[in-house]
């Protein structure tokens, strides 16, 4: 029976290994046995549904086959859900990222193309420009995918607590914010390093899922704090200092020296000299030359803006370091693990090599801390290639993780890398739009992307990532009326897979068919659009739906199907004029309003409602003028050439009281013998074999001539 293997690796279709309880539905059928089939179909989104039927299985205790239960007779279908990731983002959360991007999406793409119109601005003015627009574009990505948390600010801060809460960090926005570094954000890059600090201050506990980080080991010391009594002697509370002075985490050394016991205000007598050197320690640690703008706050450090000025700072504070660590207070300080480890992290500052591979966890830490105190003066991507394969060997990782991938492509300048594991790692949404980065200051990845390629049908690889995202959001019922705007943005064959989405909707709600109209009006599909009301109408008429299926046919100005619907009223309304099936279709009439453009079936339909409601005023006892404008109603009907010869003699049987007006005649000489001249025609016609019989009395053609031949008289004794 279909189920969850024990290992996930070797399933045929492969599994979150967290998931124990697969959705399964039992199934019946009426297939004999011998029987075994798998179907595989899909679902909704990415589930896939796996359903296998077999036969009952023997009882190997010799029981009766009907003591099988139902389910194992029918068998079952289970549930798979594909691509279901690591599950640090909620598929409503998805949704919400999907919706949030596409106007920004949008809005780029038309800036692009308005930028590709001007011809009077120079290239370089053109690259700017365009450089401006994707870096609000990338800004708007970055703050829909989440923003950092604001520590809560308490009027008495906890003095143990060197980790302030923030929101839990995410994949997606940690290789987002990486390609906005290193692709985007040209101003940065000055103070490149620095960046790369806040970014590892933000993600660190993401670089790898196995293996120890500097955030695990802050967080472990964290829990550990509260039952601490000498911080001093516990050699983790050096470590994890060591830990963060390495990678730059300035704030959260000063806070954890600041918890040494010389502190207190019953050991500062017995232990100045050593609270002396801790605090000369932190000041140093706090005063750390930053080539930067500016610090986020709570962050320490001094900002420097121009390299000059931080060289020259930067000197001045390594000889504040040098200096005390030459110092003779050292050997007055008695305490060995304060000594040994207020010289380490002094070692870490002056950039000892071995003091900061012993001082990091993972091949980027380690990484990061060379900028800070080996290679303080890097600017650009000087060297970051060669930099990071020489960590990587000093501080070899057992498991990559998608992440680390990424960034590994990206510091090899290997576009193909880049997009192959932005793909793998973090689906189609991140290659659609993280491909805007790449290429907004990078020839080679513009080449790349936008070439047309004879193995991918004529198409770019931008546009082929593109219409597969698009299909991704299609699938599902929530985020297809999002499709549309990737597809237009396919010039090849965006929009040839548009109209096949907006032909695969369901017509039967309202709404969902002005959703459709609405794409249509936007990227001016007017054939498509009056193709869906057609469906709409056709679908709804056929449906029982009366109303709604002439209202979409109407808008559709389907003449020809119209015209059809108007035979079909006829075949009902011209059985009998007194008959009540007028009155069932009556509304339907009504529906049919007075501009009917060309269909003449339906004008008369339209004509044939008016004359009844003004038959049924004279048959009340209206007046005169009521009788005689009805009257009028009959010649015109009579004259009109899209009124259907089979009604000619219900009308004038209708109209028989009137025609026996006893006040005076209604009709004139000309007019009476214009009837005449109708009834002799309907005589001729029913010698034909098609003629149509319509149902009335067997004396109803005799009644007509008869008032007709009495109304003559009168009207010729009247006009004398």
């Amino acid at each position: 029976m279909p189920g969850l293997a024990s290992d996930p690796g070797d399933s045929l279709v492969p599994f979150p290994p967290d998931v124990r309880d697969p959705v399964v539905y039992p199934v019946r059928h009426g297939v004999n046995a011998p029987i075994f089939r798998v179907y595989v179909s899909w679902t909704r989104g990415n589930l896939l549904q796996v359903a296998c039927l077999r036969p009952p299985e023997a009882d190997p205790a010799g029981g009766e086959e009907d003591e099988v239960s139902d389910e194992e007779i029918g068998g079952k279908i289970v549930e798979v859900k594909l691509g279901a990731g690591d599950g640090e983002i909620s598929e409503a959360q998805r949704r919400r990222i999907a919706y949030g991007s596409v106007p920004a999406f949008a809005l780029l793409q038309s800036r692009k193309n308005s930028l590709a119109a001007m011809s009077r601005m120079s290239a370089s003015s053109i690259r700017t420009e365009w450089w401006e627009h994707v870096l609000d574009y990338s800004h708007h990505i970055s703050d829909l995918l989440g923003n950092p948390m604001l520590p809560s600010s308490t009027v008495i801060e906890d003095p143990e607590t060197v980790m302030q809460p923030h929101e839990e960090p995410t994949r997606l926005k940690a290789a987002w914010q990486l390609m906005e570094i290193f692709y985007v954000d040209k101003l940065s890059l000055t103070w490149l390093p620095e960046r790369l600090v806040d970014w590892l201050a933000d993600y660190d506990s993401l670089l790898t899922r196995t293996e120890t980080t500097i955030h695990s080991k802050l967080a472990g010391l964290q829990k550990r704090l509260v039952n601490l009594q000498v911080v001093e002697d516990d050699p983790e509370y050096w470590e994890v200092m060591s830990l963060a002075l390495a990678v730059g985490w300035l704030d959260t050394v000063v806070k954890l020296l600041r918890l040494h016991g010389s502190y207190q205000l019953d050991q500062l007598g017995s232990r100045e000299t050593e609270n002396g050197l801790v605090e000369a320690v932190a000041v140093l640690v706090s005063t750390m030359p930053r080539m930067r703008p500016h610090l986020p706050t709570g962050r320490l450090g001094q900002c420097y803006k121009t390299k000059p000025e931080f060289i020259k700072a930067w000197e001045k504070w390594r000889g504040h370091i040098s200096k005390l660590d030459s110092s003779a207070f050292w050997v007055q300080c008695s305490h060995r693990q304060t000594r040994e480890g207020l010289r380490n992290l002094l070692q870490i500052m002056l950039g000892k090599v071995s003091n900061l591979t012993s001082a990091t966890c993972h091949w980027m830490e380690l990484f990061i801390s060379h900028f800070l105190y080996i290679r303080p003066f890097t600017m650009g991507l000087e060297g970051f290639h060669s930099l990071s394969q020489k960590c990587m060997q000093l501080r070899p990782s057992s498991s990559s993780s998608g992440l680390m991938c990424l960034l590994i492509g990206i510091l090899g300048e290997n576009p193909e890398v880049v997009l192959a594991e932005c793909s793998k790692t973090f689906g189609p949404w991140m290659v659609v739009h993280a491909m805007e980065l790449l290429t907004a200051d990078n020839g080679h990845a513009d080449i790349l992307l936008h070439e047309e390629r004879y193995n991918l049908g004529d198409i770019s690889i931008e546009e082929l990532h593109r219409l597969v995202y698009a299909q991704v959001l299609s699938s599902h019922p929530l985020t297809w009326q999002i499709a549309p705007t990737y597809l237009a943005s396919c010039p090849k064959q965006g929009l040839g897979l548009l109209e096949i989405l907006l032909y695969k909707q369901p017509v039967q709600h309202y709404q969902m068919i002005l959703k459709n109209l609405e794409i249509c009006r936007l990227y001016e599909l007017e054939n498509i659009s009056s193709s869906i009301m057609k469906i709409a109408g056709t679908y709804h008429w056929k449906h029982g739906r009366k109303g709604s299926g002439v209202y979409w046919l109407q808008q559709a100005r389907d003449e020809v199907r119209l015209n059809k619907i108007a035979q079909q009223l006829f075949e009902y309304i011209g059985k009998s004029i007194s008959d009540d099936s007028f009155k069932q279709w009556e509304g339907l009439i009504e529906l049919l309003g007075s501009q009917v453009g060309t269909a003449g079936g339906l004008e008369f339909l339209h004509k044939y409602r008016d004359f009844k409601r003004s038959l049924q005023q004279v048959q009340d006892g209206s007046s005169v003028d009521a009788a005689r404008q009805t009257m009028e109603s009959l010649i015109q009907l009579m004259k009109n050439p899209s009124t259907p010869q089979r009604f000619w003699l219900p009308l004038l049987h209708d109209s028989v009281k009137l025609l026996h007006w006893k006040a005076q005649p209604l009709l004139t000489v000309s007019e009476t013998n214009l009837l005449l001249n109708k009834l002799q025609e309907l005589s001729m016609a029913k010698l034909c074999p098609d003629f149509c019989e319509p149902n009335l009395p067997p004396e109803a053609l005799s009644s007509v001539r008869l008032a007709l031949a009495t109304n003559l008289g009168r009207a010729i004794l009247e006009e004398c």
